[in-house]
Protein backbone atom coordinates (compact mmCIF):
# COMPACT_ATOMS: atom_id res chain seq x y z
CA UNK A 1 0.00 0.00 0.00
CA UNK A 2 1.37 3.41 -0.96
CA UNK A 3 2.16 5.86 1.70
CA UNK A 4 -0.26 8.79 1.46
CA UNK A 5 2.41 11.16 2.92
CA UNK A 6 5.05 10.42 0.15
CA UNK A 7 5.47 13.31 -2.26
CA UNK A 8 4.37 12.64 -5.78
CA UNK A 9 7.08 12.74 -8.45
CA UNK A 10 6.76 13.07 -12.26
CA UNK A 11 4.55 15.51 -14.14
CA UNK A 12 2.74 18.05 -12.09
CA UNK A 13 -0.61 17.12 -11.21
CA UNK A 14 -3.54 18.83 -12.73
CA UNK A 15 -4.38 22.06 -11.11
CA UNK A 16 -0.81 23.20 -10.45
CA UNK A 17 0.44 26.22 -12.40
CA UNK A 18 3.01 25.58 -15.16
CA UNK A 19 6.52 26.97 -14.55
CA UNK A 20 7.45 30.13 -16.45
CA UNK A 21 10.78 30.28 -18.39
CA UNK A 22 12.93 33.39 -17.92
CA UNK A 23 14.70 32.98 -21.34
CA UNK A 24 13.65 35.29 -24.17
CA UNK A 25 13.20 33.68 -27.57
CA UNK A 26 15.20 35.30 -30.49
CA UNK A 27 12.62 36.60 -32.95
CA UNK A 28 14.93 36.42 -36.11
CA UNK A 29 16.56 33.56 -37.90
CA UNK A 30 20.38 33.14 -37.72
CA UNK A 31 22.41 35.10 -40.35
CA UNK A 32 23.75 33.08 -43.28
CA UNK A 33 27.43 32.07 -43.24
CA UNK A 34 29.84 34.42 -45.09
CA UNK A 35 30.33 33.76 -48.79
CA UNK A 36 33.80 33.02 -50.03
CA UNK A 37 34.32 33.29 -53.75
CA UNK A 38 36.25 30.41 -55.19
CA UNK A 39 39.39 31.56 -57.06
CA UNK A 40 41.30 28.74 -58.63
CA UNK A 41 45.13 28.98 -58.29
CA UNK A 42 46.98 29.88 -61.45
CA UNK A 43 50.76 29.41 -61.61
CA UNK A 44 52.72 32.46 -62.92
CA UNK A 45 53.66 32.21 -66.58
CA UNK A 46 57.13 30.81 -67.23
CA UNK A 47 59.46 33.54 -68.66
CA UNK A 48 60.40 33.22 -72.30
CA UNK A 49 63.94 31.82 -72.77
CA UNK A 50 64.59 34.45 -75.46
CA UNK A 51 63.61 37.35 -73.19
CA UNK A 52 65.72 35.92 -70.36
CA UNK A 53 68.73 35.60 -72.66
CA UNK A 54 68.36 39.19 -73.92
CA UNK A 55 68.13 40.57 -70.37
CA UNK A 56 71.18 38.63 -69.25
CA UNK A 57 73.12 39.62 -72.35
CA UNK A 58 72.36 43.33 -71.86
CA UNK A 59 73.27 43.15 -68.19
CA UNK A 60 76.56 41.45 -69.07
CA UNK A 61 77.40 44.07 -71.72
CA UNK A 62 76.65 46.95 -69.34
CA UNK A 63 78.83 45.39 -66.66
CA UNK A 64 81.61 44.80 -69.22
CA UNK A 65 81.67 48.42 -70.38
CA UNK A 66 81.57 49.70 -66.79
CA UNK A 67 84.57 47.53 -65.89
CA UNK A 68 86.54 48.55 -68.99
CA UNK A 69 85.73 52.22 -68.43
CA UNK A 70 86.83 51.98 -64.81
CA UNK A 71 90.13 50.33 -65.79
CA UNK A 72 90.85 52.99 -68.44
CA UNK A 73 90.03 55.76 -65.97
CA UNK A 74 92.36 54.29 -63.33
CA UNK A 75 95.19 53.89 -65.87
CA UNK A 76 94.61 57.46 -67.04
CA UNK A 77 94.88 58.73 -63.47
CA UNK A 78 98.04 56.72 -62.79
CA UNK A 79 99.82 57.80 -65.97
CA UNK A 80 98.42 61.35 -65.91
CA UNK A 81 99.03 62.19 -69.60
CA UNK A 82 99.72 65.84 -70.33
CA UNK A 83 99.26 67.72 -73.57
CA UNK A 84 102.39 68.64 -75.53
CA UNK A 85 103.71 72.20 -75.71
CA UNK A 86 103.84 74.05 -79.04
CA UNK A 87 105.70 77.28 -79.69
CA UNK A 88 106.83 79.18 -82.78
CA UNK A 89 110.61 79.21 -82.60
CA UNK A 90 111.26 81.11 -85.83
CA UNK A 91 109.31 82.58 -88.73
CA UNK A 92 110.25 84.34 -91.94
CA UNK A 93 108.44 85.84 -94.92
CA UNK A 94 109.76 86.40 -98.44
CA UNK A 95 108.55 87.62 -101.84
CA UNK A 96 105.70 89.43 -100.11
CA UNK A 97 103.55 91.59 -102.33
CA UNK A 98 100.21 93.32 -101.86
CA UNK A 99 97.99 94.36 -104.76
CA UNK A 100 95.58 97.02 -103.61
CA UNK A 101 93.84 97.24 -106.97
CA UNK A 102 93.25 93.49 -107.10
CA UNK A 103 92.69 93.14 -103.34
CA UNK A 104 95.13 90.23 -103.18
CA UNK A 105 98.51 89.30 -101.76
CA UNK A 106 101.32 86.86 -102.37
CA UNK A 107 104.15 85.56 -100.23
CA UNK A 108 106.11 82.61 -98.84
CA UNK A 109 106.29 81.81 -95.13
CA UNK A 110 108.73 79.51 -93.37
CA UNK A 111 107.65 78.60 -89.80
CA UNK A 112 109.52 76.40 -87.28
CA UNK A 113 107.67 74.92 -84.29
CA UNK A 114 109.21 73.56 -81.12
CA UNK A 115 107.08 70.65 -79.88
CA UNK A 116 107.80 69.26 -76.42
CA UNK A 117 106.40 66.15 -74.78
CA UNK A 118 106.30 66.80 -71.00
CA UNK A 119 105.23 63.25 -70.05
CA UNK A 120 107.62 60.98 -68.15
CA UNK A 121 105.74 57.75 -68.86
CA UNK A 122 104.00 58.31 -72.18
CA UNK A 123 105.11 58.75 -75.77
CA UNK A 124 103.11 60.64 -78.39
CA UNK A 125 102.55 59.82 -82.06
CA UNK A 126 101.46 62.56 -84.48
CA UNK A 127 99.63 61.62 -87.65
CA UNK A 128 97.77 63.57 -90.36
CA UNK A 129 99.45 66.82 -89.35
CA UNK A 130 98.11 69.91 -91.12
CA UNK A 131 98.94 73.59 -90.69
CA UNK A 132 97.51 76.88 -91.97
CA UNK A 133 98.37 80.55 -91.86
CA UNK A 134 95.90 83.44 -91.84
CA UNK A 135 95.64 87.17 -91.47
CA UNK A 136 92.66 87.91 -89.24
CA UNK A 137 89.78 85.93 -90.82
CA UNK A 138 91.44 85.55 -94.25
CA UNK A 139 93.11 82.16 -94.70
CA UNK A 140 96.19 82.67 -96.84
CA UNK A 141 97.66 79.19 -97.23
CA UNK A 142 97.74 75.69 -95.79
CA UNK A 143 100.14 72.77 -95.92
CA UNK A 144 100.83 69.31 -94.54
CA UNK A 145 103.61 68.24 -92.16
CA UNK A 146 105.19 64.80 -92.12
CA UNK A 147 104.05 62.53 -89.26
CA UNK A 148 106.46 62.29 -86.32
CA UNK A 149 106.94 60.48 -83.03
CA UNK A 150 108.03 61.78 -79.63
CA UNK A 151 109.41 59.66 -76.82
CA UNK A 152 109.06 60.64 -73.20
CA UNK A 153 110.44 64.08 -72.25
CA UNK A 154 111.33 64.68 -75.90
CA UNK A 155 111.54 67.96 -77.83
CA UNK A 156 111.16 68.04 -81.61
CA UNK A 157 111.47 70.85 -84.14
CA UNK A 158 108.84 70.76 -86.89
CA UNK A 159 108.91 72.95 -89.99
CA UNK A 160 106.03 74.19 -92.13
CA UNK A 161 106.28 76.19 -95.36
CA UNK A 162 103.42 78.14 -96.92
CA UNK A 163 102.96 79.76 -100.30
CA UNK A 164 100.25 82.19 -101.39
CA UNK A 165 99.90 83.50 -104.93
CA UNK A 166 97.32 86.17 -105.60
CA UNK A 167 95.08 85.18 -102.69
CA UNK A 168 91.98 87.37 -102.45
CA UNK A 169 91.63 89.39 -99.24
CA UNK A 170 88.65 91.57 -98.33
CA UNK A 171 89.29 95.30 -98.61
CA UNK A 172 88.86 96.05 -94.84
CA UNK A 173 91.42 93.39 -93.93
CA UNK A 174 93.79 94.51 -96.67
CA UNK A 175 93.59 98.07 -95.37
CA UNK A 176 94.32 96.82 -91.83
CA UNK A 177 97.35 94.90 -93.14
CA UNK A 178 98.73 97.98 -94.87
CA UNK A 179 98.20 99.97 -91.67
CA UNK A 180 100.25 97.42 -89.74
CA UNK A 181 102.99 97.55 -92.38
CA UNK A 182 103.17 101.29 -91.91
CA UNK A 183 103.95 100.62 -88.23
CA UNK A 184 106.75 98.21 -89.17
CA UNK A 185 105.29 94.70 -88.57
CA UNK A 186 102.37 92.47 -89.50
CA UNK A 187 100.89 89.81 -87.19
CA UNK A 188 99.67 86.49 -88.56
CA UNK A 189 97.92 83.47 -87.00
CA UNK A 190 99.26 79.97 -87.50
CA UNK A 191 97.32 76.79 -86.63
CA UNK A 192 98.35 73.16 -86.41
CA UNK A 193 95.93 70.22 -86.31
CA UNK A 194 97.12 66.64 -85.85
CA UNK A 195 95.74 63.25 -84.89
CA UNK A 196 97.65 62.12 -81.81
CA UNK A 197 97.78 58.99 -79.69
CA UNK A 198 99.37 58.51 -76.26
CA UNK A 199 101.13 55.25 -75.45
CA UNK A 200 102.79 53.76 -72.38
CA UNK A 201 104.13 50.22 -72.70
CA UNK A 202 101.33 48.01 -73.98
CA UNK A 203 98.64 50.55 -73.07
CA UNK A 204 97.59 52.88 -75.87
CA UNK A 205 94.87 55.51 -75.74
CA UNK A 206 92.54 55.97 -78.67
CA UNK A 207 93.60 58.56 -81.24
CA UNK A 208 92.26 62.06 -80.84
CA UNK A 209 92.65 65.33 -82.74
CA UNK A 210 94.88 67.95 -81.17
CA UNK A 211 94.91 71.60 -82.14
CA UNK A 212 97.52 74.31 -81.56
CA UNK A 213 96.73 77.99 -82.21
CA UNK A 214 99.62 80.46 -82.41
CA UNK A 215 98.32 84.03 -82.35
CA UNK A 216 100.10 87.31 -83.00
CA UNK A 217 103.09 85.94 -84.88
CA UNK A 218 104.60 89.35 -85.64
CA UNK A 219 106.92 89.62 -88.64
CA UNK A 220 108.98 92.75 -89.17
CA UNK A 221 107.74 94.03 -92.54
CA UNK A 222 108.17 97.71 -93.41
CA UNK A 223 106.04 99.17 -96.17
CA UNK A 224 108.77 99.07 -98.80
CA UNK A 225 110.07 95.57 -97.88
CA UNK A 226 109.20 92.22 -99.42
CA UNK A 227 110.64 90.08 -96.68
CA UNK A 228 110.71 89.98 -92.91
CA UNK A 229 111.33 87.78 -89.89
CA UNK A 230 109.93 87.07 -86.43
CA UNK A 231 110.16 89.89 -83.93
CA UNK A 232 109.84 89.63 -80.17
CA UNK A 233 111.21 86.11 -79.77
CA UNK A 234 109.41 82.77 -79.73
CA UNK A 235 105.65 82.63 -79.13
CA UNK A 236 103.74 80.05 -77.08
CA UNK A 237 100.72 78.43 -78.70
CA UNK A 238 97.41 77.41 -77.16
CA UNK A 239 96.96 73.63 -77.27
CA UNK A 240 93.77 71.63 -76.78
CA UNK A 241 92.01 68.43 -77.75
Amino acid sequence: MEDPQRPVTGYPAAGYPQPHSTATAYPYSAPPPPYYAHHPYHAPPYPSPRATFIRRFLAAMIAFFIIIGTIIFIVWLVLRPRLPYFSVASASLSTFNVSTSGSSLSGEWDISFDVRNPNKKMSISYDRVESSIAYKSARLSQTTIAPFYQGTKNETTVRATFAAIGVYVDVPELNALNAERARGSVSFTVKVIARVSFKSGVWKARSRFLGAVCDNIALGLPSNASKGSLVGGSRECRVGL
